[in-house]
């Protein structure tokens, strides 16, 4: 199975989410990284899902049916090698003065920010591709974590406007 992005430009009022979401699960379509963001227009909302299928014609299928719901004004795939994708993670990690320098370290390495520190635990935030968030929490696996807390995948097509830019 291959990962696809799909962004949907929606109207921006209650029950959209859960309609697009059923839509998919009716289908029996699992969503890997699901999130809801504001536009530069009030009116319209941005979903992106990431999603594995098994070829183009699921793609298709996914968009097609995505697209005939009523609050959807546009439904595109992502093309992911021409994309800029992005994550937030918020991890809590239990720390103490044996170990605050070597994960000061690896926070450094990864660029991760040190956004709280008490006298025993420390919460960093990093923000990046799905991989590097993944290598980031793979490298603090012998840690104690404490709490975590991940976005799904946001994405925006690299380059100028595109056909699919909603208008305002």
């Amino acid at each position: 199975m291959n990962r696809h992005g799909i962004s949907l430009l929606v109207d921006n009022h209650a029950g959209v989410l859960t309609r697009v979401s059923s839509l998919f699960g009716r289908r029996g379509y699992n969503i890997d990284s699901l999130t809801v963001s504001a536009t530069n227009n009030p009116a319209i909302s941005r979903i992106t899902i990431v999603v594995h299928v098994d070829d183009e014609t699921e793609l298709q299928q996914i968009i097609l049916q995505s697209a005939n719901l009523q609050e959807t004004q546009q439904v595109f795939a992502l093309d992911i090698s021409h994309s800029l994708l992005r994550e937030l993670l918020l991890l809590k990690v239990q720390a103490d003065v044996t170990n605050r320098a070597e994960l000061k370290e690896i926070c450094s390495i990864y660029k991760a920010k040190i956004i709280d520190l008490s006298p025993d635990s420390m919460v960093f935030e990093l923000t990046g591709e799905p991989e590097k968030i993944d290598a980031f929490l793979k490298m603090l696996a012998g840690y104690q974590i404490l709490e975590m807390c991940r976005t799904g995948i946001t994405a925006l097509e690299r380059g100028g406007a595109h056909g699919h830019v909603q208008q305002q």
